[in-house]
């Protein structure tokens, strides 16, 4: 499974348990993040494409660390 996510306005290709470089963002170290501008959802074959974004779909993360 992944998503493909916008962040700050560009666009990532995420899995679970994947961590990622973005632009900094707001938040300190080890505060959770939810990203709700999900463009497309693949389930094992099973494509969601937005319109532009998936309707109900969110991913979340964690903030690691700024650097």
């Amino acid at each position: 499974m992944y998503a493909i996510v916008n962040i700050a306005g560009k666009q990532f290709k995420v899995t679970q348990d994947q961590d990622i470089f973005v632009p900094k963002m707001e938040g300190d170290t080890g505060a959770s993040v939810t990203f709700d501008q999900v463009l497309l959802i693949d389930n094992d074959g099973k494509v969601k494409v937005g319109a532009p974004q998936v309707k109900g779909a969110k991913v979340s993360g964690e903030i690691l660390e700024h650097v």
